[in-house]
């Protein structure tokens, strides 16, 4: 009797009904039959890539011991898509972005089975590691803006974009929670060759999924002209706008000083925490469960608005991280700080993202996404190789609070800039009605008054 009354008094306060509610809110991108079958295959897909990342990082250094052949893989490994990605963002504008996906993926799966063969083989070389690396760069410097840009199409209701963003990199730092777990363990059982396997089969279900979408109605190409008009279109586009210009800046130098931590992971793993392969996973996975909760926290939110201060507090964050992991020597404080590391990394890059989806014009979507990912991956390859050689000379430990320090310098510029940002992209906001519901009630609309913190 008295478990029932409790049950009845439960259900009578609503509680089951306001966490329904709270569901759909954190949710309600998946509405949309092709962003739930890109979803299901890229969270597979993306499991399996974290697991050839930590496989592959730790395959170098266990052959070389060399954090400076670290920073080489790495660098090779992203400079494509400094290189390529304005190229891929004006053909990811022409193109059919479902095919150019497709197309992408199977490249990256023929990539990860040759890794796979050569290292069961026991043939694997670095200078191998090196090319295959340089080859996923080129395929990977096409496929993200394609991706990027591609969520636009995938989700039927415009309004839900913002949560769509918020659950893809949900689903990646899950991925990123589990892979590098998963990746640990079976380094530890059974080698490296067993992750490039199995990264190799999961690209199948993205694959699928992609093929396995609807749409209503065949979308034309714009009018075309000269690639390199279009790419100078692009520049002027985004760096002729302040909010853009300020958001690419920024991403672009905690992309170089910042994110290379993952560079240096194994050799805090094994020299100065002095644990094997399933603690570089684990460190790797207490970054990905940072992130993965600022992601979920971005998903549950309802509205882009205060997402600029957002940015400026994670990147503050993220900054202070890096340097309280750079002094650590415990395991259980290493993995508490890198937990603050990634979820203040995940949240400046999810509401970059978010913002810059939002203001951009559609027919200059694929372009600014590609700048957007020549800042956030293509500049790390010059971050990863700066730090190897860095930390080759005065150690890992000095290398990241460098990084964490200049993180909470430019965390603390844009801060100071963002007012003049929040009052170029307003007038946006109030013409897509993403500030009607504030101005419900008001007088006039010439007294919409938002709190600078709300914008």
């Amino acid at each position: 009797m008295a478990i029932a009354k409790l049950i009845m008094e439960i259900n009578q306060s609503g509680i089951f009904e306001k966490s329904g509610i709270r569901l759909q809110l954190l949710l309600r991108a998946l509405r949309s039959r092709n962003f739930r079958l890109f979803f299901a295959g890229q969270s597979i897909s993306l499991t399996g890539t974290w697991m050839q990342q930590v496989a592959m990082s730790w395959l170098v250094y266990r052959m070389t011991g060399s954090a400076f052949l670290l920073g080489v893989v790495g660098f090779v490994g992203q400079l494509p898509t400094f290189l390529l990605a304005p190229v891929a963002g004006v053909l990811a504008d022409r193109w059919d972005r479902r095919r150019l996906i497709i197309c992408t993926q199977a490249l990256a799966m023929i990539q990860a089975a040759a890794l796979a063969i050569f290292v069961l083989t026991g043939i694997v070389q670095v200078w191998q590691i090196v090319v295959l690396s340089l080859l996923l760069g080129v395929i990977n410097s096409f496929d993200i803006p394609a991706r990027q840009s591609f969520f636009v199409e995938m989700v039927e209701n415009r309004e839900d974009l913002a949560n769509a963003i918020a659950l893809n990199s949900s689903m990646f730092n899950a991925a990123r929670l589990i892979g590098p777990s998963i990746a640990g363990i079976l380094v530890s059982a059974v080698g490296e060759g067993v992750c490039f396997i199995l990264n190799a089969i999961s690209y199948l279900a993205v694959i699928v999924a992609l093929a396995a979408m609807r749409f209503q109605s065949v979308k034309h190409g714009r009018e075309r002209h000269h690639i390199l008009h279009e790419l100078r279109e692009g520049f002027s586009y985004a760096f002729g706008f302040s909010p853009i210009r300020s958001i690419l800046l920024l991403i672009a130098l905690v992309s170089l000083m910042g994110m290379p931590y993952t560079v240096l992971m194994p050799v805090f793993a094994r020299d100065i925490l002095h644990g094997s392969a399933q603690t570089f996973g684990f460190l790797m996975a207490a970054a990905g469960c940072g992130a993965l909760s600022s992601t979920i926290y971005l998903a549950s939110r309802r509205s882009v608005l205060g997402l600029g201060r957002l940015i400026a507090i994670a990147t503050t964050l993220f900054g202070a991280g890096l340097i309280a992991f750079s002094f650590s020597t415990s395991l259980i404080l290493s993995l508490l700080f890198l937990c603050l590391t990634g979820f203040g990394a995940m949240a400046l890059v999810a509401s970059s993202n978010t913002i810059l989806q939002t203001i951009v014009d559609d027919d200059k979507r694929g372009r600014i996404m590609s700048l957007f990912t020549m800042a956030f991956i293509g500049m790390a390859p010059f971050g990863s190789l700066i730090a190897g050689a860095i930390a080759h000379g005065i150690g890992a430990r000095n290398t990241l609070l460098i990084g964490g320090a200049s993180c909470l310098a430019a965390g603390a510029l844009f801060a100071k800039n963002l007012p003049k940002i929040r009052k170029k992209i307003r007038p946006i906001y109030v013409k897509m009605g993403i500030l009607s519901e504030v101005a419900t009630g008001m007088q006039t609309a010439s007294e919409l008054t938002i709190p600078p913190e709300k914008q």
